[in-house]
């Protein structure tokens, strides 16, 4: 690939990491482990790990041969919250790293591999967390009703290194270092959950007093799931080193209730977008990662409360996700052949009235 066809690789492309990654690392969750799923797993944590490889040496890049449309990217409202997917990529095959890449590489290679990728992956979070909120506040300046779900993007990532960081803990000797890093992961989980209960309320005040998004964004309906599943993912994994088991589940339970409520209207309003005509684009990666973090906070609660509802939610999930990521990733394979796919991320349309 030259580098003119890397000119408009924006970092929306590390959403194909994610959603591979969370495959791998909610599969290996899964309450129900039939013979073969793990080494699946590990096999598809592996090819997340190679395309994470393939775009930071490609958006490396991109940065050096395209340092105008690099800077553009970060300056565009539409493009910069994308720069969550970064660290989201990073954190999901760590993930994967120390859960399944002990079989491949052994314990102590994949856990010092997870503790770096855990360390690069929270710092690109916080930095997104901050400086893109910074940059809408102080140069983005969007329109009043502009407000999208992908505006998310850049405030969950530090709740996926909540999630991780107790993998890291558990295999820390008792004492202050184990402690100080439980101490980070909660940090973020509440810096993280609070932006969201701040965000969240002007995505949904934007679909009531503007209409449904454009066609090509309604997928993105979908990442509202992100931080939900997320955030029940985290609490699990916290609530279990500190001693706090019932924690896991008065959290649990009412989130991942209204995730199930949201997935409903989300995908009512993705159907009413398949039958106007809504084109494949990347947004269709929105329907992997967030439902993948469903899938890895019901196996919480199933583990939990030893319940089978939860467990059957788990798996009917993952169903859901594999297939997501089959078509997901089968049509983005085509449009990178064609060359289709090499483009920026549209802005979205105006939302001076209702889409039809």
């Amino acid at each position: 690939m030259d580098t003119l066809s890397l000119r408009d690789l924006g970092p929306n492309w590390y959403a194909t990491v994610m959603g591979t990654a969370i495959v791998a690392n909610a599969g290996a969750v899964l309450p129900v482990q039939p013979l073969g799923l793990r080494a699946a797993c590990t096999a598809v944590w592996g090819l997340s790990a190679l395309l994470l490889g393939v775009l930071l040496v490609a958006r490396a890049a991109h940065w050096i041969h395209h340092p105008d449309r690099a800077r553009a990217h970060l300056l565009d409202p539409a493009v910069a919250p994308f720069y969550g997917c970064l660290a989201m990529a990073l954190l999901a095959v760590g993930t994967g790293t120390v859960t399944l890449g002990p079989d491949v590489v052994g314990e102590e290679t994949a856990v010092v591999a997870g503790a770096v990728l855990f360390a690069v992956g929270t710092l690109t979070a916080l930095a997104a967390a901050v400086v893109v909120p910074y940059l809408m506040i102080t140069y983005h300046r969007p329109a009043p009703g502009s407000a999208s779900p992908v505006w998310l993007l850049p405030v969950v990532a530090p709740m996926v290194s909540a999630a991780f960081g107790p993998l890291l803990a558990e295999r820390l000797p008792a004492g202050h270092g184990r402690d100080t890093l439980l101490l980070a992961c909660g940090a973020m989980a509440g810096l993280s959950g609070l932006a969201v209960l701040v965000t969240l309320p002007l995505v949904f005040a934007r679909l009531v007093h503007h209409g449904p998004l454009p066609l090509a964004l309604a997928p993105t309906l979908f990442l509202v799931l992100g931080p939900l599943g997320q955030s029940t993912t985290a609490v699990e994994k916290l609530a279990d080193a500190g001693g706090m088991a019932v924690l896991a589940v008065v959290y649990g339970v009412p989130v991942m209730g209204f995730a199930l409520l949201w997935l409903a209207l989300a995908g009512l309003m993705v159907a009413r977008a398949l039958r106007h005509g809504m084109p494949f684009t990347m947004t269709w990666w929105a329907f992997t990662f967030p439902v993948g973090t469903c899938v890895t906070g019901a196996a919480g609660l199933a583990a939990h409360t030893d319940l089978a509802a939860p467990a059957w939610l788990a798996v009917g999930l993952y169903v859901f996700l594999v297939v997501a990521w089959a078509v997901a990733a089968t049509r983005t394979l085509r449009g990178l052949v064609s060359g289709a796919l090499l483009a920026a991320p549209r802005a979205p349309l105006p939302v001076t009235a209702r889409t039809t």
